[in-house]
């Protein structure tokens, strides 16, 4: 397995439009254990593979607090959402920074898992919140997207500021 590098908000690269996986293959789960162990050692709940610049409809998450329940999510699609949740919202791509977001407190999805088959299942709370969090991802959407420009544009610039000191210091 490998750590992967994970882009960090503003990159562009961030806001590209997933496309379908075509074939659920030996590549295809290499790529969900290294994105299992990028989102273990960051660390974080969910991972989109739009995040680590692979453009492709994946995503994995496990919000268990021991890490023992992994969920791959292959061309996942949302049949139903219902009731409201506002929980407070972090993000691998946008490190260091929690704000309160609005999502669907329960939704029934459908993909494939990590062996190709077709599955339905039924979330709430946090675990609908990471997936319709990684699903944004995969449609090139960021948490930030649902804060004021003016939050939005703080947050940007902070996290260019830092990245500018970081390289200093290492140069």
């Amino acid at each position: 397995m490998a750590k992967l590098k994970i882009l960090e908000f503003p990159d562009p690269r961030l806001r590209t439009r997933a496309a379908p996986v075509e074939t659920v293959d030996d590549a295809l789960r290499t790529l969900i254990d290294d994105m299992f162990e990028t989102m273990y050692e960051a660390p974080g709940i969910g991972l989109a593979a739009t995040q680590v610049d692979v453009h492709r409809r994946l995503l994995v998450a496990d919000v268990s607090s021991e890490k023992n329940e992994p969920y791959v999510l292959i061309n996942p699609e949302i049949l139903e959402k219902d009731g409201v949740a506002v929980s407070e919202e972090g993000c691998l791509s946008v490190p260091g920074y929690y704000e309160e977001v609005e999502r669907a407190e329960h939704i029934r999805v459908r993909f494939l898992d990590r062996d190709g088959n077709e599955v339905e299942m039924e979330a709430e709370g946090l675990l609908a919140v990471c997936i319709q969090h990684e699903m944004d991802h995969l449609e090139g959407k960021l948490f930030v997207d649902y804060l004021s420009e003016a939050k939005r544009g703080r947050i940007r610039k902070r996290l260019l500021r830092d990245r500018r000191h970081q390289a200093a210091d290492v140069a």
